[in-house]
């Protein structure tokens, strides 16, 4: 299961195998923000050079979006340099989904940064080719003028958190944390993770095993999970009850999630 995506700026390709090396489940080489425009063509440059000598199986490209007068070349990239997923910036409509997937065979995790893309959440999740749906929360507040702890940037993530339920897609990307305080990073992901989102864009090393720790069970609720399975293993028809409270189906399958998140590798 995919839950760290580290971005590292497309014009600092020094920094490309250690992004790699930082234990990042995948890292996203950024054309986009991270990049002033007179920079991007050597951006592209040295992506291309990496590419054809590295292994870039967790690897995506964040592209400028499809509004952008860097998207066309962006695109180009993408017919010579083959990925497994790329990322689409400032994602809207399906449409422009459709229109990277003519220049790549792979997927696309789609970042919804906008009230046109919120709006849109639903056609977007349910387009062919998309991976995954991510939140830009900073760019959605900037996008709607609201002060950083507006209740209606929660209200976004839970409706890209229901789109992507609804489309059989993973839980949503959570957006980054400016801060590197790891407590602060521990908790955003916390907080992101009760709105439905099993992931977090991460933008220094430092963060990844904060989001890790931020996801992981506790060994309370894996104790309890054990208990569970091994009352349903004892009686697997009968009615059951633990700690006085009836298991039923979707109370076995809640505990079976948590155990099997001790097995996941990344």
């Amino acid at each position: 299961m995919t839950q760290t995506y580290l971005f590292v700026p497309g014009n600092r390709p020094e920094r490309f195998a250690k992004a790699l090396a930082s234990g990042a489940d995948r890292i996203i080489v950024d054309l986009e923000d991270a990049v002033l425009p007179a920079d991007k063509p050597q951006a592209r440059r040295a992506f291309a050079e990496w590419h054809a000598t590295a292994d870039t199986s967790r690897v995506l490209l964040r592209i400028n979006d499809a509004h952008s007068p860097f998207y066309a070349d962006d695109i180009a990239l993408l017919y010579a340099c083959a990925l497994p997923c790329v990322m689409l910036a400032k994602t809207e409509s399906p449409a422009q989904i459709a229109d990277v997937k003519t220049a790549h065979s792979g997927t696309v995790l789609a970042l919804v940064e906008s009230a046109r893309g919120l709006l849109g959440a639903e056609a977007i999740a349910a387009a062919p080719g998309v991976a995954r749906l991510a939140f830009s929360s900073i760019d959605y507040a900037l996008d709607l003028d609201l002060p950083s702890d507006s209740p209606a940037l929660d209200m976004a993530a839970v409706h890209l958190a229901l789109a992507s339920r609804a489309a059989n897609l993973p839980a949503p990307v959570a957006g980054v944390t400016v801060a590197l305080d790891a407590a602060v990073v521990a908790a955003d992901m916390a907080h992101a993770q009760r709105l439905g989102f099993s992931a977090k864009l991460c933008i220094h090393p430092s963060q990844v095993p904060a989001v890790r720790a931020a996801l992981a069970p506790s060994a309370v609720d894996l104790a309890w999970a054990a208990r569970v399975q091994a009352a349903y293993s004892a009686n697997p028809s009968g009615a059951l009850q633990l700690d006085g409270k009836m298991i039923d189906r979707p109370v076995l399958l809640k505990a079976q999630r948590l155990l099997a998140t001790t097995s996941l590798t990344y």
